[in-house]
């Protein structure tokens, strides 16, 4: 397929080869205005806002997903398979399976359960395990080290379905299994079949067994530490 795509309207060398990847357009567009120079409109096509821009001296790109693992797929396919991306990082929300997670607490994604089907388009003779690319992984928690956050590293369940009975969380919970967000699987598994590098860090947004919630606006621009976590990996 050429440039631009269906879903993105950007040029060839619009995007840096680091691009992040918040599901809220808003979020990405809030993320280029606060912390990048010189930041440029290079997508807005079903208003999924991408920017490029600099960051401390280096180049970097970011953009919206949308919602679930199928607008996941496609934007971060395209980014990888016709742009030249080398590295996604997405920069989610997540709801709590863990008990001692708390609001706003920050999740690092070092493999996502599913119970997508999304891997069937690979024929693949068994069950494939999404997990992040090493190298980000480790930058990841070396980075949030030195900034002394607090985060967590470990397995995350990406969902198909954002609205259920929330039975089936217990039974995630006694797996070990940190939070549920909505994409991560997807992005991991299209960075593999393209050969490049992926990794998911999301900062809790609600608390299913408890009730916490962030509000909207909270979900869109006060999750900085986690932003600044993505950024120094760049």
């Amino acid at each position: 397929m050429s440039i631009p795509t269906p879903h993105i309207g950007a040029q060839e060398g619009d995007f840096a080869g680091t691009v992040l990847m918040p599901g809220d357009p808003l979020r990405a567009q809030f993320v280029a205005e606060t912390y990048f120079e010189n930041a440029v409109l290079i997508n807005n096509v079903r208003g999924i806002k991408g920017y490029t821009g600099s960051y401390r001296g280096k180049r970097v790109s970011v953009m919206a997903s949308g919602m679930g693992m199928p607008s996941m797929g496609i934007y971060s396919y395209e980014l990888f398979n016709f742009y030249g991306v080398d590295s996604i990082i997405r920069i989610g929300s997540a709801g709590a399976i863990d008990s001692e997670l708390d609001l706003k607490d920050i999740v690092i994604a070092m493999g996502a359960c599913t119970n997508s089907n999304y891997g069937a388009q690979f024929g693949l003779p068994g069950t494939y395990a999404p997990i992040a690319g090493y190298a980000l992984l480790n930058k990841a928690v070396s980075r949030a080290e030195e900034m002394k956050l607090k985060y967590k590293v470990g397995n995350v369940f990406s969902s198909d379905t954002f609205y259920d009975d929330g039975a089936s969380l217990h039974q995630w919970r006694k797996m070990g299994v940190l939070a549920v967000e909505m994409e991560a699987a997807a992005l991991y598994m299209n960075a593999a079949r393209s050969g490049k590098n992926a990794l998911c860090i999301c900062t809790i947004s609600d608390c299913p067994f408890t009730g916490e919630k962030c509000s909207a606006q909270e979900r869109q621009t006060s999750f900085r530490q986690m932003m600044e976590l993505a950024l120094a990996m760049v």
